[in-house]
């Protein structure tokens, strides 16, 4: 047999119930697990008690529990005990270690009772029970390992090892359970302390109690143990950072929130209510900057910040609880002031090379300037300019160092100074400028030679002047300054003929003033071309030259000169005229010369007594006599002429000629005709002939003037006298000017033996205003077209 089988066992336990009913006091037992289905076998109650089961129904079997359920029926067909409703054993009987269901069977026929006992087993069909679901414990932090906390334990419902309990706690480091025996019956249960307890790092504790009873299989129950540390002053309040650094920008408003300082303390309580405020080591006069809200950690500003003047702030707070023995914490706050664009840049100007001079090679160093700025950053990033367009130019030297230096080569004479404005900008937002002026002068170098306002002066001055009369005025300019603009003016000395140059005039050094040395005379000199020479003082000087023309002009200063006098033909005695001559037969010509020119030169011959001319008359301009009608006998044997001849100047000056005429008979004793004596060759007349074509504007119109420049050189011959012949045309206007283009010589030869004396050269009466040598700037003088010299 297998002993340890459920069967083997529950049938040996109905044997010897059987026994013991029929040995003792003849009650039946069964037994019987709780829990058991409706219908469980429970054992042959009618073959147990002897009875018949055919028998059963008529003897009225019947079956009573006293006072309880009708836990079990009897199949009476059968006579089998079964279980009818659920049988719970703890129901029935609790704790009680023995639990059984009395019932009487009673049969009649005879009347017989019978007592049956089903004991109940238990089976572990209940777990163990905790008194609540959880449970709170509370423990000091302060309590050392080994400290015992009571429990209460659970229970089980069961007996016997059904009911015997094994605790076990969730894993943990701190706590432990522990079973103390008290006495034999009894046993405590107590939580056991393994390791110092921290609030701060744990504050509470959850752990899971199981309870284990010894059935099988096994059942358990828990309960949850919520153990809370209770707090003990061991923790000072900590910030969460040592050190706070905050931004601020320095035009903050006062009030502005800097921030909200947080310190925790792990305690609890009044060991965790904290309170903020400065150390004492803080400078007292940040306190006047900053405020701290002891309760909120409040950090506010309320000065004035300058980030130029401190840019960092640290400040020491401190958070201490309000324990009995209070502790403290410690923090550093540090406050970054950030700059604002709140100061303009600043400029400094050393000057290095003013003036500057004109001829400074580009590259010279006119100035330094230095910039600065006391913000930082873009703030005081600085950036310098100068306006375009200038001869300088910026050059960066070292961070905040410029130098201003010259860029291309610059001309005082255009630009005497410079005002350069320096601006200074820096690169925040919005930016801000400064500016500085620079007056830059420029010096003066002597690199600019006198000027004269035009190449060539020319002037018309009257001969006879006096000694020292001024003529013109020279003026040259020099744009430089002081001793490089000084010009003195000087005559470059040449030869005029054989006499130099100075002896004719001379230039005050100082005034270009030109006045004659000597009276001109223009029968000698008729153009004076000569340099003026214009020097400054500079060093080294520089000079300019100017040529100027002085053109000598003609006065009525030599009266007309008849040759010889009182001739005609050219030897002494009378003329003869022939009885027959008719009316214009040219009897003689006058010959007569004047030293001057043009109009001063041009003759006229009249009889002087017209009444006592008889038949004759005299060329006005000619100056040939001839007769006016046929002569006669009775105009006598012989007549005398008074011939005078007049040039046309102003005043006019003459001369006179007598002309003696003897009337003859035969025309072959007449010796004058038209050939000269003395050969049949007539006198080469060699003329120098000087072309000279001057240009006139005359209200606004162009004249051309060409004026012939005679000079006559007569070969000598008895009838034939050569004078100066020379004379000259100029053009001439108050409003234009003239030049020579061209001059030339040739030789001239007139006639057959006959010098022709009748050549006359025009000139033109000069107004009064040119009498005083005096010459305007841009004057034209315009001709007459008359005018006369006679050879």
């Amino acid at each position: 047999f297998i002993f340890n089988s459920p069967v083997t066992r529950q049938l040996l336990r109905l044997v010897l119930l059987h026994t013991a009913w029929e040995v003792g006091s003849g009650q039946l037992r069964y037994s019987v697990s709780e829990e058991s289905k409706h219908g469980t076998f429970v054992g042959r109650l009618a073959q147990d008690l002897g009875l018949e089961v055919a028998e059963l129904v008529s003897r009225m079997f019947r079956m009573v529990s006293s006072g309880r359920r009708d836990y079990f029926e009897v199949n009476l067909q059968s006579g089998v005990l079964f279980v009818n409703s659920r049988l719970d054993r703890e129901e029935l009987c609790g704790q009680s270690p023995l639990c059984a269901i009395d019932l009487e069977v009673i049969v009649d026929k005879p009347l017989r009772i019978f007592h049956v006992e089903v004991e109940i087993q238990d089976i572990n069909d209940n777990a163990p029970v905790f008194p609540v679901n959880e449970k709170n414990l509370f423990i000091s932090e302060s309590r050392r390992p080994g400290s015992r906390f009571p429990l209460e334990g659970a229970s089980d419902a069961d007996i016997g090892t059904n009911s015997l309990l094994t605790y076990k706690l969730s894993l943990n480091d701190y706590f432990d359970v522990d079973l103390q025996k008290n006495n034999e019956q009894r046993k405590s249960l107590v939580l056991l302390l393994k390791e110092p307890l921290d609030r701060e790092e744990t504050s509470e504790h959850s752990l899971l109690l199981t309870a284990t009873d010894g059935g099988k299989p096994e059942l358990t129950g828990t309960v949850q143990l919520m153990i809370k540390v209770l707090d003990a002053n061991d923790n000072a309040p900590v910030f969460n950072q040592s050190v706070y650094e905050v931004r601020l920008l320095e035009n903050a408003t006062n009030g502005t929130l800097i921030i909200k300082l947080n310190a925790t303390d792990l305690d609890e309580g009044i060991n965790k209510d904290i309170s903020y405020s400065f150390s004492n080591s803080f400078n007292p006069n940040l306190r006047n900057m900053f405020s701290l809200d002891p309760n909120t950690g409040e950090v506010r500003f309320k000065g004035e910040l300058d980030f130029e003047n401190i840019s960092l702030y640290e400040l020491q707070i401190e958070a201490t609880d309000k324990s009995a023995f209070p502790l403290t914490g410690h923090c550093t706050l540090v406050v970054e002031v950030l700059d604002v664009n709140d100061n303009a840049p600043e400029l400094a100007v050393t000057s290095l090379s003013l003036p500057v001079p004109e001829d400074a090679p580009p590259g010279t160093v006119v100035a330094l300037i230095s910039v600065s700025d006391r913000d930082s950053g873009d703030n005081g990033k600085v950036t310098c300019s100068i306006p375009p367009n200038l001869p300088f130019r910026l050059v960066s030297t070292f961070k905040n160092y410029h130098s201003l230096v010259l860029a291309e080569a610059v001309d005082r004479e255009r630009v005497s100074e410079y005002k350069i404005v320096v601006t200074a900008r820096d690169q925040g937002a919005p930016s801000l400028s400064a500016s500085s002026s620079i007056l830059v002068a420029i010096s003066d170098v002597n690199d600019n030679a006198p000027a004269f306002p035009q190449p060539v002066y020319t002037v018309f001055v009257k001969e006879n002047n006096p000694p020292g009369a001024h003529l013109l005025t020279v003026s040259a300019w020099d744009p430089d300054l002081r001793e490089n603009a000084f010009v003195s003016y000087s005559v470059v000395e040449r030869s005029v003929g054989e006499q130099p140059l100075s002896s004719y005039i001379s230039v005050h050094s100082e005034s270009g003033q030109i006045y004659a040395l000597q009276p001109l005379d223009y029968e000698e000199l008729q153009v004076l071309q000569f340099q003026v020479n214009a020097r400054d003082a500079g060093l080294p000087s520089l000079c300019g030259n100017v040529s100027v023309q002085l053109f000598v002009l003609d006065a009525n200063d030599n009266a007309p000169a008849v040759s010889p006098a009182g001739s005609v033909g050219g030897s002494p005695g009378p003329e003869l005229v022939p009885l027959s001559a008719g009316a214009g037969h040219v009897v003689g010509k006058i010959r007569a010369v004047d030293a001057d020119s043009g109009y001063n030169a041009w003759l006229r011959y009249e009889v002087q007594d017209p009444g006592a001319a008889g038949p004759f008359r005299v060329g006005v301009y000619s100056g040939e006599i001839s007769t006016t009608r046929a002569l006669e006998e009775a105009d006598g044997p012989s007549q005398s002429l008074v011939i005078l001849v007049k040039d046309h100047g102003e005043p006019s000056l003459s001369a006179t000629a007598t002309v003696s005429l003897s009337l003859v008979e035969s025309a072959q004793a007449v010796r004058w005709d038209s050939r000269p004596r003395g050969g049949s060759e007539g006198p080469l007349v060699d003329m120098n002939v000087s072309l000279m074509i001057a240009i006139c504007s005359v209200s606004g119109l162009f004249v051309l003037v060409i004026v012939v420049y005679v000079g006559l050189r007569c070969h000598p011959g008895p009838e034939v006298m050569c004078g100066p012949g020379k004379a000259t045309v100029v053009c001439a206007s108050e409003v234009g000017s003239w030049s020579y283009s061209q001059r030339q010589s040739r030789s001239l030869c007139i006639g057959e033996g006959t010098a022709k004396n009748d050549l006359m050269v025009f000139s033109p009466n000069f107004p009064n205003s040119w009498e005083n040598g005096e010459a305007g700037k841009g004057q034209v003088l315009t001709p007459n077209p008359s005018g006369m010299v006679s050879h």
